[in-house]
């Protein structure tokens, strides 16, 4: 079965970055497409942006767009959210999620594979 395993989350400054990895096991990823999402605490999960199996990348709200940028490496199994000019409102828990499918899927409740997610805290 697919596993995937979130890396990369921590305690950064307002205005910094971070890069997230989602790390596959058990299946390769060549055939999936995948989100970031997160979950703020007392808030909705909130779709960050999604990715197909060739590399079509569509961010689901406009407050990430320019400063998170989803990626994938094939050959690495793992997708990345690089995210830059962080602010407060971006503390949440990370997630990755993982669809078989060819096109992008932009609906997280479609998502089959999760992680266990990734915390993020951005602060001074």
């Amino acid at each position: 079965q697919l596993q995937l395993a979130e890396f990369g989350g921590g305690l950064v400054q307002p205005g910094g970055s971070l890069r997230l990895s989602c790390v596959a096991s058990g299946y390769s990823l060549d055939r999936y497409a995948i989100t970031w999402t997160r979950q703020a605490p007392g808030k909705e999960r909130e779709g960050i942006s999604c990715i197909s199996i060739t590399h079509i990348s569509t961010d689901y709200t406009d407050s990430e767009k320019g400063r998170f940028t989803i990626s994938r490496d094939t050959a690495k199994n793992t997708v990345y959210l690089q995210m830059n000019s962080l602010k407060p409102e971006d503390t949440a828990v990370y997630y990755c999620a993982a669809v078989q499918a060819i096109v992008v899927v932009t609906e997280p409740n479609e998502y089959d594979y999760w992680g266990q997610g990734t915390q993020v805290t951005v602060s001074s």
